[in-house]
């Protein structure tokens, strides 16, 4: 009798153990794969589209092993038919919205807590005023202001390394090969603004034309929105030799600045609190 009840107790208490480890979440489980969304153009300045080349291979490719998918497309009317919000994270590659309708969408995905990162060309304008949300107050950068010419690579002093994007980089590192642009707003001003990499004094003088060089000042290149999960990102032009339509250099060649896009990426992607945690 006493040898039934005790096995009685010894079944119960396997079933017991068994139910709870199957109703248990599994810990093990991989995480879901965020989506992410490349738009661009595709059709100007051999440099862009050498950038978007580049970056349709390189991404897919980083894809897997970092836990996202990767879907290009030069259709921007995505942003407007609510095909946009089944993914998580929309980079702009070489181009910006152009129609109202589009742009509309885009801040529609935006302030419903999507997440952006843009490169070089997304953020230039001659004409800030004709989407001053975009340009003065999303970006914060206002009109295109200079430019270095031609091409280099620049040293980059990190400013902010508690931003999880920038947090495993260097206190200075040397950016791949691009054109980069200067803006007619101080970013440091604006409140909502974080700057999160500069050009370095290091540099200078940044360019190969003395009369498209910079020689001294403040030149922002990585950047956040503190209202907003967005990162700019300044390069994303590479060197050409437009004669023979040649790429001459890499945007992924610094494995430090491709550190910058894979964790940058990574925080765009996750929960809306890991983007508050990264501001407080």
């Amino acid at each position: 009798m006493h040898t039934i009840r005790t096995g009685t107790v010894r079944i119960f208490a396997l079933l017991a153990i068994l139910l709870t480890a199957l109703s248990a979440p599994r810990a093990h489980a991989a995480a879901q794969p965020f989506k992410v969304l490349a738009l661009y153009n595709g059709t100007w300045d051999a440099a862009h589209i050498s950038f978007v080349h580049e970056a349709n291979a390189w991404f897919p490719k980083q894809a897997a092993q970092n836990g996202f998918t990767y879907t290009a497309s030069n259709n921007w009317d995505l942003l407007t038919n609510g095909a946009v919000n089944s993914y998580q994270v929309v980079l702009f590659l070489d181009d910006l919205p152009q129609s109202a309708a589009q742009r509309t969408g885009f801040e529609r995905y935006m302030r419903g807590g999507g997440a952006w990162m843009g490169f070089h060309v997304s953020a230039f304008t001659t004409d800030a005023q004709s989407w001053p949300w975009y340009h003065n107050r999303f970006l914060g950068s206002g009109n295109f202001k200079s430019n270095t010419w031609g091409p280099t690579t620049a040293v980059l002093r990190v400013e902010d390394r508690t931003h999880p994007s920038t947090r495993n980089l260097p206190a200075t590192f040397t950016s791949s090969v691009s054109e980069w642009y200067s803006w007619s707003n101080d970013l440091r001003r604006n409140p909502d603004i974080r700057i999160l990499a500069s050009v370095d004094p290091s540099s200078f003088p940044l360019g190969t034309d003395p009369d498209q060089s910079w020689y001294s000042g403040y030149y922002p290149i990585l950047w956040t929105n503190t209202k907003y999960r967005m990162l700019y990102a300044n390069f994303g032009h590479d060197a050409m030799n437009y004669d023979t339509n040649t790429t001459l250099s890499s945007t992924f060649a610094s494995e430090t600045q491709n550190r910058f896009l894979l964790d940058g990426l990574k925080w765009l992607g996750g929960t809306p609190s890991s983007h508050l945690d990264a501001h407080s």
